[in-house]
């Protein structure tokens, strides 16, 4: 009587065993053909966070700017982990037009889609501001890995006050210096207006 009982529970584990197996190949499969689409977010990880503080020549300082040289603000919408939330010291307040952008790398790899922010004067020759959407550009801008050199289709322009700012992230408190760019909406003078965004 107890050849059956072993003989039963040892095809039992078998079939536990291939179960499990089909079920790992499965979910592997799964993940592998994982629609694309779930897998573009834009990757800052290559964004130049800090910079010199170099800013263009022609660039002007904003005369009355919401924000002042020297004043705080809160970042209440920011383009990468760890700015939304964080306290920024104003280190720059320029008056000019800002682009949201869409290039192809120079150094290769992903197209980037909706980048904010480059400004009017890091571009080439690009004559008067605004350009209109879809406008194709050099641009000399450097804040991100294959950005400098790279031709850049305008999505959109604003006419705004941008800043440079100082700034320590919220996820790993690294200090940022000198960070192109952040436009006045982009900024408040209130905490509790963050979490409202």
């Amino acid at each position: 009587m107890k050849r059956p009982r072993i003989w039963h529970g040892g095809l039992l584990t078998i079939v536990a065993v291939l179960a499990l197996s089909a079920c790992s190949k499965e979910v592997a499969d799964t993940e592998k053909d994982a629609p694309a689409e779930q897998h573009t977010e834009m990757d800052h990880s290559s964004m130049n966070h800090s910079s010199s503080g170099e800013v263009p020549a022609t660039l002007k300082n904003a005369e009355n700017p919401m924000y002042p040289v020297g004043s705080t603000a809160i970042i209440k919408d920011g383009h990468m982990e760890g700015m939304k939330g964080a306290k920024a010291t104003i280190v720059g307040a320029y008056d000019t037009t800002a682009y949201i952008i869409s290039y192809e790398p120079t150094t290769g790899g992903q197209r980037v889609e909706n980048h904010k922010w480059v400004i009017h004067e890091e571009l080439f020759n690009p004559g008067s501001a605004p350009l209109a959407p879809g406008t194709e550009v050099k641009t000399d801008a450097s804040h991100m890995e294959g950005m400098e050199n790279a031709t850049v289709r305008i999505d959109e322009a604003q006419q705004t006050t941008v800043y440079m700012i100082d700034y320590v992230s919220t996820t790993n408190n690294d200090v940022v210096k000198n960070h192109k760019w952040v436009t006045e909406e982009e900024l408040t003078k209130k905490q509790k207006d963050v979490g409202a965004v």
